[in-house]
């Protein structure tokens, strides 16, 4: 990881998602994401926005495949976005991902694009 990185709000908040969704703590991972929010992730084959899809797709693909996910690396984008490398294992196996996430003005997370290497 970058130098100094540690200690940035972006990757507290990184961070902060992976915990939540590791302890499958749906409430938690949503309050982390503006009203806003979209993800994209081609490999469900929809994109999810707004508070209602984020819940959607944390409920079908972090509770529903039991996926737990270790940081492997990230890389700042600049102050509001970041290239975040990570491990997924679960009901469906074992997956390496990349995440780019992007926050907003207060924080929060605006959206994630995801694929999978």
């Amino acid at each position: 990881m970058n130098d100094g990185v540690e200690s940035h709000p972006l990757q507290a908040t990184v961070v902060a998602f992976i915990n939540a969704t590791n302890a499958f703590d749906i409430e938690r991972a949503l309050a982390l994401f503006s009203t806003t929010a979209v993800i994209d992730d081609p490999s469900t084959g929809s994109t999810f926005n707004k508070h209602a899809g984020v819940r959607d797709y944390l409920e079908r693909y972090f509770l529903g495949y039991h996926t737990v996910t270790r940081l492997l690396s990230l890389e700042r984008l600049g102050d509001v976005r970041a290239r975040v490398r990570v491990d997924f294992t679960g009901d469906f196996g074992h997956e390496i991902g990349l995440l780019l996430v992007a926050v907003d003005s207060a924080g929060r997370i605006s959206r994630i694009d995801a694929s999978l290497e």
